[in-house]
């Protein structure tokens, strides 16, 4: 491989092999990077409902103690 670009200009091997790469592998790229994204967007969603859901649950449990302490 090595010998291959030896000869090559630089230009060859520094913008116009990374842009063939990219027309050729880029939808495959993105949607890698989207799926990604999106994973970690419902990971983000996910211990956000989850964090909310133990709030308002110690809360109402802390509130029901409280109320029998009456």
């Amino acid at each position: 491989m090595r010998e291959i670009f030896a000869g090559l200009p630089w230009w060859v091997k520094w913008v116009a092999v990374p842009v063939i790469a990219l027309v050729v592998f880029g939808g495959l790229i993105a949607t890698v990077v989207g799926f990604v994204i999106g994973l970690l967007f419902k990971a983000l969603i996910f211990v956000a409902l989850v964090a909310g859901f133990i709030y308002i649950v110690r809360k109402f449990m802390s509130n029901s103690s409280s109320r029998s302490d009456w």
